[in-house]
């Protein structure tokens, strides 16, 4: 297929890369000149702007980071609304804000014809690169049978969960798992460290009794190798929290695991540590200089 993809970030270069390795012809656009650059050396045809990513395109997609973001890229100036064509869909797999992807899906449809599906996603940029993504998807029937068998190219689990926002609110629940895991992981790491315990052998001590996980093969590791480049960034935890606290309220949902680490990423972030990885929130339990 014919893809336009907007953002070509961590995740965007991942997505990106898999796209044209199973085949797609992919027009690409971000609006920093270096990324654009160097996707055309993975074989990305760069474009000048979203609505010329989106003209021609078969299918869209995009990746960025905040919901204002989005709306820039498909509403703004030279944007997506203004060159997507009635029988193309939108896939957006960035984390936004439940009512605004409503809003925005819905103004789509009314302004251009073009389907929405919103499709947050869980593993990272290496599952992205590998095609082994968690998708959740939120939209219309008709639109998610026109999609899947591309994104079916791009997940280990792809699992469509209702309308537009079904995938928004899923991927706040799938956050309040994962971020609020970073901090036990790191107040347990500490506690193991302090106590004299091998790091290196406590994966293999836990990994198979109820404390086990895939969250603690991956990150347990790095934490403590102390290694903090970002896979993804503190900023855009604290973003999503914000957002989980922002849903929780919208719900009348109590959330107090989740308030109290987002406390402690706001710490890190007050520090100047934004664009560090999430499982950098270990250094304030270890002493570590923040």
């Amino acid at each position: 297929m014919r893809i336009g993809f907007l953002g070509l970030g961590l995740m965007g270069e991942g997505f990106t890369r898999r796209l044209i390795e199973l085949g797609h012809a992919v027009q690409g656009f971000d609006p920093r000149q270096e990324r654009r650059d160097a996707a055309i050396g993975w074989g990305v045809d760069a474009s000048a702007s979203p609505a010329a990513a989106a003209g021609n395109a078969d299918l869209v997609m995009t990746c960025v980071t905040t919901t204002d973001d989005l709306e820039a890229a498909v509403f703004g100036a030279d944007g997506v609304a203004a060159a997507i064509g009635r029988d193309a869909v939108l896939v957006d797999f960035s984390t936004t804000v439940v009512a605004r992807t409503r809003e925005m899906a819905t103004r789509l449809r009314a302004e251009t014809g073009a389907g929405w599906i919103d499709a947050p996603v869980s593993g990272g940029p290496p599952a992205a690169r590998a095609g082994s993504l968690a998708i959740m998807a939120g939209g219309a029937d008709a639109d998610m049978a026109s999609v899947r068998p591309v994104l079916e190219g791009l997940a280990a689990s792809l699992v469509h969960l209702g309308p537009v926002g079904a995938g928004q609110v899923t991927k706040m629940v799938n956050q309040v798992c994962v971020l609020t895991n970073f901090v036990v992981l790191a107040e347990a790491l500490n506690l193991a460290e302090r106590g004299g315990v091998d790091g290196d052998r406590l994966v293999d001590a836990l990994g198979t009794g109820y404390a086990g996980s895939n969250l603690m093969q991956a990150m347990w590791p790095r934490m403590i190798a102390r290694d903090y480049a970002p896979a993804g960034y503190l900023r855009q935890v604290l973003k999503d929290l914000d957002m989980v606290h922002d849903l929780a309220h919208d719900l009348k949902a109590a959330i107090p695991m989740s308030s109290q680490a987002a406390e402690l990423f706001r710490l890190m972030a007050a520090r100047g540590h934004e664009d560090l990885d999430g499982i950098a929130v270990l250094k304030l339990f270890t002493g570590e200089p923040v």
